[in-house]
């Protein structure tokens, strides 16, 4: 009878270890993340755009938002605070940006309260003109066909089914059919035992 309970405390363990490894991994599969970025990533622009902004797979939090638009000598071009519409994080440049390459640094919070971040580059042919070179420039919802980035980031962002809760749940109910088990069996032995006397 004692190897039978030692091997059950063995299984119950083995059990809550692996339910423990579980809901560790799982949640780090869940993040949110960047689909595209407007300008593309490695875009070429006729000059520099009115704002710059980066798509995400869900709506993030405006909390915390920070973009920032940095030509090659490290002069921020950002104008204002960063402005969230749906699941876009868009951030307006100044007026009279040079040509050159451009690094944009972005910081959000995902919805589920973390904070995520990345960057990109572009680079623009000539300077901003003032409002007839800014007009020409794609804004947010303009596409450029063949240069947003292969939708194969998002998908492996997240899971398309949550097989690891699923896996989850049944660990706990394997250890409450065991918990029940021995308890059911403590009961038998003790009133064994007590009818004995």
């Amino acid at each position: 009878m004692r190897l039978i309970r030692q091997l059950l405390s063995a299984l119950l363990g083995s059990l809550i270890l692996a339910a423990a490894l579980l809901g560790a991994v799982t949640p780090a599969s869940a993040h949110d993340a960047a689909e595209s970025t407007s300008p593309a990533s490695g875009a070429t622009v006729a000059a520099p755009p009115e704002q710059v902004s980066v798509t995400l797979n869900k709506n993030p939090l405006a909390l915390g938002s920070q973009i920032l638009v940095n030509d090659a000598a490290g002069t921020n071009w950002s104008d204002g605070a960063v402005e969230i519409v749906d699941n876009v994080a868009s951030q307006k440049l100044k007026a009279g940006a040079p040509a050159g390459a451009y690094t944009v640094l972005w910081r959000v919070v995902s919805s589920d309260s973390h904070p995520i971040e990345g960057s990109f580059t572009f680079t623009a042919t000539a300077g901003a003109a003032g409002s007839t070179a800014a007009a020409a420039v794609p804004s947010m919802g303009t596409a450029q066909p063949g240069i947003t980035p292969a939708p194969a980031q998002p998908v492996s962002s997240a899971e398309p089914f949550p097989w690891s809760i699923v896996i989850f749940v049944g660990t706990a109910v394997g250890i409450l059919v065991v918990l029940a088990l021995m308890a059911k069996s403590r009961l038998k032995s003790d009133s064994g035992s007590g009818t004995e006397s």
